[in-house]
């Protein structure tokens, strides 16, 4: 297996390895790109994300500032928003479903690190040249969520269809469809029901 069939597996994997680098220093440099652009310059921001986020579906609208580890490896479906700071550690798949809100400083990391500072710790090749040990675990969020602000959600995580995640939330652990949950660690309050529609909420009208 090539260090990128590993890392996309989540095996222990070489960061190092020169086709990692250099589609790390592309979408570190896309990012980069797409961050000094503004709302009004619409076809130089879709020419970047083509380049970034190249599996998404239409209507996808990232507010920037942005940062991708590396972009390619994040589907994201139809009409899916993220506001300021949108973060994705993307070492290992990404998918984000149809309709899916994330406010400011939310942050997908898919990256784990060996808990073991005796494994974890920087090492060096032959060459001097330094490493570590790394693997990651894949995310996965469903459609039609809403991911409050400041939320990280850490790799090997699937967030069902429909669910609220609360500001500041960590979620550790898979939150199931239709599903109200916040805190760190992140847990279940309830489910979503009818009774949530904004048509109850007098004082909205």
């Amino acid at each position: 297996m090539t260090e990128k069939e590993k890392m996309l597996a989540g095996k222990i994997y070489d960061p190092t390895d020169e086709e990692l680098v250099s589609l790390r220093v592309k979408a570190h440099k896309l990012s980069q790109q797409y961050n000094n652009t503004f709302e009004d310059e619409a076809a130089d921001r879709k020419k970047i994300l083509d380049e970034l986020v190249p599996c998404r579906g239409k209507g996808v609208y990232l507010q920037g500032p942005v940062y991708f580890d590396y972009g390619v490896f994040t589907t994201m479906g139809e009409n899916c928003y993220a506001n300021f700071n949108f973060t994705v550690l993307d070492t290992c798949p990404v998918s984000i479903g149809d309709n899916v809100f994330f406010g400011p400083n939310c942050t997908i990391a898919t990256p784990v690190h060996p808990f073991r500072w005796q494994e974890r710790n920087i090492k060096y090749k032959e060459d001097g040249t330094a490493y570590d040990d790394e693997y990651g675990k894949p995310v996965k969020i469903g459609s039609n969520c809403w991911i409050a602000s400041n939320v990280v959600i850490a790799g090997g995580v699937n967030i069902g269809e429909g669910s609220v995640i609360g500001a500041g939330s960590v979620v550790t652990r898979d939150i199931p469809a239709n599903s109200l949950a916040v805190g760190n660690p992140c847990r279940v309050i309830r489910s979503i029901t009818e009774e949530d529609s904004v048509k109850y909420r007098k004082e909205l009208f």
